[in-house]
């Protein structure tokens, strides 16, 4: 057992003649399974395909993808675990300075659009060598998309970048039925009939069986057509109720979506995490420190893919959809065994979850056989009367992995869903998570406290939140431990009006919290959300959505989360006077910021008549709230918790 070869001499000591596929992936080779890279070509070699990975090639040099010679059946591209311009850039298209899936973190060793640039190089020498992009850049931009970056509608990333064929979604399904087909002599032109897969064609024979969406031409010049055309394919993401898509291009060209891949069994998942993984950064890497994103994912354990939660900022859905698969219990513990192997190991599992920690099986029976419903969500707005919430496969799990020989403490940091664990009655999973999976504070993600920002959101209203707050409370009193939770909160989302921001402004001044850290939406490739961003338009209901799209009035929504900040103060004067919420201007404990700009000549003293408070980080010439020094210990410890 070993890597995977990355150079000619490893391939010709590995006893490879010619390699059945050439993997190009925009991340450092690192083979663990929290890469989907690693997952991908270890199945291939499963199943008795030879597999060599370029990765992070230089991009300007043709020679770099010819390390290997042509490959007997084809090319696979993918940007790595990330969007590239998603890695790349910040919500305000600065450059990012570090990429953590580069050795030692460099930036700048991929290209903007990885994909389309690293076909684009393969085809300067290999122009008939069969190339299948996958992996969330694909995924995500597999039909026309809104490009935040470029700012306009872009074609399917199948054009654009020149392959052949896409696997979109988890393709662990798909990549083997493609490399049956081309190992059993059919051309790649030929294969139109793999679930998971996205291929273009001229024989309009194939657009009689798909549902035709808008062209790209209307999507590209009406912004309606594009929301209806989002609303078709969302409606068409569940394997057992979708159906083929198909998308025109000049009249001439068509570009068909097939039906998702249906989920893995709990079977084929324990297969996939039984591969056999380095679990580590290729040893090239280790002159630059190895790669950074591996030290956050080297001692968790995914249990779970696939998530009900279904928020519309999130893409999930679209890339993994809503079923959730699990994980059984003895292959995750074999692998918990295999990290407490590893002399690197502290005793510390650092996470066991997925996109939702406390998801283990579908929300409801139906879902294995029919699939989620079309027009209901599992748990917006409220929860379904027909789902499932249950702990109890999740604790007893989190109760085996503890008392693995050599496991010190097992956290849980991936998402938490409160209004899931509130629609448990048993509180097991709560007090267990406080006493056993979380050091000093729990993230959470209520996002926003606006109903208004919240439906557009698809998150649940802010008194659920409230519940389990107070839940939290008093499972951490009766337990003996002082712990918080520190929410995420987002700015800007599509519906969210300067009076949405200073609603939750207000909130939390009342908290007396102020958040060391908010995100701006961000609009990328494959979310309801960012449709709404784009066209003013809620895919689902059809109706207008006001959207903040003016940097300054992003900023004056951002300024109004951290109001506390005095670098924010003319922006949060600004959006108050411009909403005429004079009365939250002023020295009352419900005021946001005082008459005068903190440190201002003219003001000498506070209503208290001392000359200005020495406040340190939160100072904005208020007071501060009672109770409040507990609530800002919650922002001090940022590493451990969860988010949800």
């Amino acid at each position: 057992m070993g890597f995977l070869p990355v150079t000619r001499k490893e391939m010709t000591d590995a006893g490879i003649e010619r390699p059945d596929f050439v993997y190009v992936c925009g991340d450092a080779y690192v083979d663990h399974p929290s890469f989907g890279s690693a997952v991908i070509s270890r199945i291939l070699e499963a199943h008795g395909y030879s597999v060599c990975m370029i990765c992070q090639p230089d991009w300007r040099d043709p020679a770099s993808v010819c390390v290997f010679g042509e490959p007997r059946l084809g090319f696979l591209v993918s940007s790595g675990n990330m969007d590239s311009m998603v890695n790349h850039y910040t919500v305000f298209k600065k450059r990012r300075g570090q990429d953590a899936y580069s050795p030692g973190g460099a930036a700048g060793l991929r290209p903007d659009y990885a994909v389309t640039v690293y076909c684009n190089l393969i085809r300067k020498t290999y122009k008939k060598t069969p190339v299948i992009i996958g992996g969330i850049e694909a995924s995500l931009r597999r039909l026309a998309h809104y490009d935040y970056w470029s700012g306009r509608v872009r074609r399917s990333l199948l054009l654009e970048s020149g392959a052949d064929l896409i696997s979109y979604g988890m393709g662990e399904h798909s990549i083997v039925e493609i490399a049956d087909a081309l190992a059993g002599g059919l051309s790649v032109r030929d294969l139109t009939f793999i679930r998971g897969t996205v291929f273009k064609t001229r024989d309009p024979s194939y657009a009689e069986e798909a549902i035709l969406l808008p062209s790209f031409e209307e999507v590209s010049e009406d912004k309606r057509k594009y929301a209806e055309s989002f609303s078709v394919q969302i409606g068409n993401t569940d394997p057992f109720t979708a159906k083929k898509l198909c998308e025109t291009y000049d009249g001439k060209l068509y570009v068909i979506q097939n039906e998702p891949s249906f989920p893995l069994t709990t079977m084929e998942m324990d297969d996939v995490y039984a591969l056999p993984y380095m679990r580590s950064a290729h040893p090239m890497y280790d002159k630059d420190g190895g790669v950074p994103a591996l030290s956050e994912v080297k001692f968790s354990i995914t249990s779970n893919r696939g998530c009900f939660g279904d928020c519309n900022f999130c893409a999930l859905t679209f890339h993994e959809g809503r079923i959730v698969q699990a994980r059984s219990h003895e292959s995750i513990l074999e692998e918990v065994r295999k990290c407490t192997e590893d002399p690197d190991f502290k005793g510390y599992i650092h996470d066991v979850g997925g996109p939702t920690a406390q998801f283990r099986k579908p929300a409801c029976k139906k879902q294995m056989k029919v699939g989620a419903c079309r027009d209901r969500k599992c748990l917006f707005p409220k929860p379904c009367p027909n789902l499932e919430a249950d702990h109890s496969d999740y604790v007893e799990l989190l109760r085996k992995v503890r008392k693995v020989p050599g496991v010190k403490k097992v956290f849980v940091r991936s998402g938490i869903r409160f209004d899931y664990l509130m629609a448990d009655p048993d509180r097991t999973f709560l007090e267990e998570l406080c006493r056993h999976h979380i050091s000093g504070q729990l993230r959470t993600a209520p996002e926003h406290v606006s109903p208004n920002v919240l439906r557009h959101m698809g998150k649940p209203r802010v008194e659920v939140y409230d519940a389990f707050v107070k839940e939290f409370e008093r499972v951490n009193k009766r337990i003996g431990k002082e712990q918080y939770i520190v929410p995420y909160l987002m700015s800007s989302h599509p519906g969210s009006t300067l009076k949405d921001a200073i609603t939750l402004a207000e909130y939390i001044c009342r908290m007396g919290y102020m958040p060391e850290q908010v995100q701006d939406f961000y609009p990328t490739p494959g979310t309801v959300s960012t449709c709404m961003y784009y066209t003013g338009i809620d895919p689902v209901t059809m109706k207008k959505v006001y959207t903040a799209t003016d940097p300054h009035e992003k900023a004056m929504q951002r300024a109004l989360i951290q109001y506390r900040k005095p670098e924010n103060y003319d922006l949060v004067k600004e959006a108050l006077l411009r909403e005429h919420r004079e009365d939250l201007i002023g020295f009352d404990r419900k005021c946001l910021i005082p008459p005068y700009k903190p440190g201002a000549g003219g003001a000498k003293k506070d209503r208290n008549g001392s000359g200005g408070a020495k406040r340190g980080k939160v100072s904005s010439g208020m007071p501060e709230r009672k109770g409040a020094k507990a609530v800002h210990r919650r922002a001090k410890v940022r590493k451990n918790g969860s988010k949800g």
